[in-house]
């Protein structure tokens, strides 16, 4: 059975929560308000690495290269080209996210391994719905994560749009324990 990556959208460090993660999480950690957050994410480095667990920081390339993480995540709203330039590990991943094609061809040209499109589920001006979810990810190569609305009860509907994986904040911080699923 097709064992779905998960992406956990953090904006602070919550050892517990973290902790009930199960091994095929990523953290993505995305805090735009707080400037000078530079020792959260060291923490975060170090406990995820501890762990095992892969760390992603969002909207900061550079800043993801020079703290050795696993790969930087793009947002939707960041356009530039720039990291084009820098030169990577081997196993560094750029990640991205977009809401509509033309999003989906930024992100490609950007060159990111995995696109996050959303909304599938949540019904907020981004809303796809998984029809219009199936038909724009026909159009490009690269693997798809679900985003928006995903929870333990549509869980399930996943498989209806045969994406990579699926990411989200409401799934995980609902979960009391950790909890082994055939996803």
């Amino acid at each position: 059975m097709h064992k779905f990556k998960k992406y956990y959208f953090i904006n602070k460090f919550n050892k517990n929560n973290i902790d009930k993660l199960e091994n095929n999480t990523a953290i993505i950690f995305r805090n735009y308000k707080k400037k000078d957050h530079l020792k959260e994410i060291k923490k975060i480095k170090n406990y995820c690495k501890n762990k095992g667990i892969k760390f992603y920081l969002s909207n900061d390339i550079k800043l993801s290269i020079n703290l050795n993480l696993d790969g930087a995540y793009i947002p939707s709203f960041n356009n530039s080209y720039q990291h084009l330039s820098y030169k990577f590990k081997t196993n560094f991943d750029l990640i991205g996210s977009a809401h509509n094609l033309k999003q989906i061809r930024v992100k490609e040209t950007q060159k990111v391994k995995l696109i996050f499109l959303s909304s599938l589920f949540k019904k907020n001006r981004n809303y796809l719905g998984i029809n219009k979810f199936k038909n724009i990810t026909k159009l490009t190569k690269k693997k798809i994560i679900a985003l928006g609305g995903i929870s333990i009860e549509n869980l399930k509907k996943l498989k209806l749009v045969k994406c990579y994986g699926f990411g989200g904040i409401g799934y995980f911080s609902k979960k009391k324990g950790p909890i082994s699923r055939a996803f």
